[in-house]
């Protein structure tokens, strides 16, 4: 047995379902001892490509993806999804390869210090320097990535040391489950007392509190006492927007209807709530609100971010002994505070309904896709113009059923995170939803999908436009530069790769296609030419409805 043969023992033994990346000469141990593992290991056609995959499949699973490249350029290819899967709490294990030790101490080939390189985007890495550590490492690897809050970590093994031979007496260490701890008692006692002095509570859901299946015992606590919820982009589906307590989601960067709820609530229930995804200073700029801070870690030291009480532990076990304790303690929230503003929310997504030969809106697509796509279905976001869109006009029915890069926000991450998902699960409805540049970011894992069979749906929403630039820079300066793009024609390029492909033309056209394609489960890729147009007139409508009704 050599070294590398006891490392895959040890992935094996974590419950390694695949490893995606791409092969190389100082790998070449590693690939030959997956050869004859249970593990497949998945040729990728870019490492980043392999890195948002790993990523994805930590987010939907919480065990961790892993990932493997060889040295050099291979590993730094590698270090935008590792930083994305870092920044969005996803476990991920990457693994690159190194040159011989002999040679690392000078110049030498394609050799860069990996290890230092990964060490502010990881929340551990290390290098395999000996026979004795493998099964420490493997195993602090995969815990660590795996521990709340989840991250990414990192493994270097060195082609001398991969192939080195060993005898047959080391054993892999087995994973224990892991108790997390539950909240103090004390903490809990007192966000009641803040609670029975409230009036018009209000809860801003962040990615926690989809991570832990927080889901069931917010919605409880919700209901039962009819209090508002506000979701982060990452935090879509804590609770389902079909919940009549939902206000959707919170993150542009200008003030947007839900606004108001926040502006009016006299306390704030944070669950789950990363400041990596939207600071404080957006929701909270007077730094005047009462918050309560449910989270596995304490609250970043922040100016407008300062909570009054903070509730360490399991996310769900707070919201469990909250919901207990408030069976018994009396409270005087209003009721329905919100109700109007969740009225005005879903009337102006409403309004976004496209007639047969209008030209294609996001917003109004979404309506569509919404309509057309199962209640459990997935919409995996890339980033761009589309991303707030899906973010603000698209009801999320399910824990995990919107998948959005919000704590780094990569381009490129949703075709390779819609692989992920197939492999996950190939009986769900999934739609990868991407602008024209982050599509061409990642579009050659088409070829990787098509290989493994997989079955999903390719939005691409086309505006020859760096579209989200575009429109920020409207807001800034009143008109864009150095953002416009042009494409090929995305229907060959699909076709190119044996890919059904369709670009509508009308309204009906797009139902229909969108329909056959999210029924067939088969691979499809549907360009909808976009007018960008409603950007900016959402900016306009927003500001002249602050200005009318709150002055400002």
């Amino acid at each position: 047995m050599i070294i590398s043969d006891l490392f895959i023992r040890c992935l094996e033994n974590e419950g390694v379902e695949y490893v995606f990346g791409v092969p190389g000469e100082e790998n070449e141990d590693l690939l030959f001892s997956l050869e004859t593992s249970s593990i497949q290991f998945v040729p990728t056609r870019h490492e980043q490509g392999a890195a948002f995959i790993a990523n994805i499949w930590g987010r939907l699973t919480g065990n961790a993806g892993v990932c493997l490249a060889t040295l050099g350029p291979g590993a730094t290819n590698l270090m935008t999804g590792i930083a994305d899967a870092n920044l969005d709490k996803s476990p991920v294990v990457a693994i690159t390869a190194q040159g011989g030790l002999s040679r690392l101490h000078h110049e030498s080939h394609q050799n860069l210090d990996i290890v230092s390189m990964f060490k502010p985007i990881t929340k551990w890495n290390t290098r395999i320097s000996s026979p004795d550590i493998v099964t420490e490492v493997v195993r602090k690897a995969f815990k660590v990535a795996q521990l709340e809050k989840p991250g990414a970590t990192h493994i270097e093994l060195s082609e001398d040391v991969a192939g080195q031979e060993i005898n047959n007496d080391f054993t892999p260490i087995t994973p224990r489950t892991l108790r997390r701890p539950g909240p103090d008692y004390k903490a809990v006692r007192q966000a009641i007392d803040l609670l029975q002095q409230a009036r018009r509570p209000l809860v801003l859901a962040g990615n926690g509190a989809i991570r832990k299946l927080a889901s069931k015992h917010l919605t409880q606590l919700v209901q039962e006492h009819d209090i508002p919820v506000v979701s982060t982009f990452m935090g879509k589906g804590a609770i389902s927007d079909q919940c009549p307590q939902s206000l959707l989601s919170i993150g542009l960067g200008f003030k947007d209807f839900v606004t108001e709820a926040v502006e009016k609530a006299d306390l704030i229930l944070t669950v789950g709530y990363d400041i990596a995804e939207y600071p404080p200073q957006a929701w909270n700029p007077s730094n005047r609100e009462k918050i309560i801070h449910i989270d596995f870690d304490p609250a970043e030291v922040y100016t407008h971010y300062n909570p009054d009480i903070e509730i360490l532990g399991d996310i769900s076990g707070t919201l469990w002994e909250l919901n207990q304790q408030l069976q018994t303690s009396e409270v005087n929230f209003e009721k329905g505070w919100y109700r109007p503003i969740r009225s005005r929310i879903l009337k102006d997504l409403a309004s976004y309904a496209l007639a047969e030969n209008d030209s294609f809106t996001i917003p109004g697509v979404l309506l569509i896709l919404r309509e057309l796509l199962d209640e459990n279905g997935l919409l995996i976001s890339d980033v761009g113009s589309h991303k707030m869109w899906i973010a603000r006009n698209f009801p999320t029915h399910c824990p995990n059923g919107c998948i959005i890069s919000n704590g780094l926000a990569s381009m490129g991450i949703a075709l390779p995170g819609a692989i992920a998902a197939s492999l996950i699960d190939p009986d769900r409805q999934i739609v990868a939803a991407m602008g024209d540049g982050g599509f061409l970011m990642n579009s050659q894992e088409l070829e990787t999908a098509k290989r493994l069979g997989l079955g999903f749906t390719a939005i691409i929403f086309n505006d020859n436009d760096y579209g989200l630039i575009s429109w920020k820079q409207h807001m800034s300066k009143g008109r864009s530069v150095s953002t416009r793009i042009s494409n090929p024609d995305f229907k060959a390029y699909a076709e190119s790769f044996g890919i059904k492909g369709y670009r509508p033309q009308t309204v009906s056209e797009l139902k229909h296609q969108l329909a056959a394609s999210l029924a067939s489960k088969e691979l499809n890729i549907i360009e909808i030419p976009v007018d960008a147009r409603v950007n900016n007139d959402l900016v306009s409508k927003l500001k002249h409805y602050w200005s009318q009704n709150h002055g400002n």
